[in-house]
């Protein structure tokens, strides 16, 4: 599985309508769904946690990603493939895969799955970045 691999399974789901807690390209999918979506067609370990709010809080998003084994943290700037945590209000409550110059998320304000340019005001909102394992360049 290589980072573009990772950035295509993404933009297979572009245009699925958002849906809190949904997990179906074509059919309906919130962030956390697009990250299953992106795992799980590339054949990586993840647990799929649906016990959460529309807006994640007390450090819930940051837990549940750090206990994902197909995941781990890393500390270098976003490349193509890697997952986005990102802050939006008080705590960290969205994901969006980097896809390069650009990012794709499930993203409620859009109504659907999406992929525009990771702008400044983009690259702000990130808190931690993390890689998916067993993926190649």
């Amino acid at each position: 599985m290589t980072r573009a691999d990772l950035v295509n399974a993404a933009r297979a789901a572009i245009d699925t309508p958002f849906r809190h807690q949904g997990r179906a390209a074509g059919s309906g999918m919130d962030c956390a769904g697009l990250l299953v979506h992106v795992a799980a067609a590339a054949g990586i370990p993840h647990l799929d946690m649906a016990a959460y709010g529309r807006r994640p809080k007390g450090g819930m998003l940051e837990q549940m990603l750090d206990s994902q084994p197909g995941l781990r943290r890393v500390f270098r700037a976003p490349q193509a493939g890697d997952l986005l945590l990102m802050r939006f209000r008080t705590y960290p409550q969205h994901v969006a895969l980097c896809a390069g110059e650009t990012i794709i998320h499930a993203w409620e304000a859009s109504g659907k799955v999406c992929e525009h340019g990771f702008t400044a005001d983009w690259r702000a909102k990130v808190v931690r970045v993390y890689e998916f394992v067993e993926v190649t360049a």
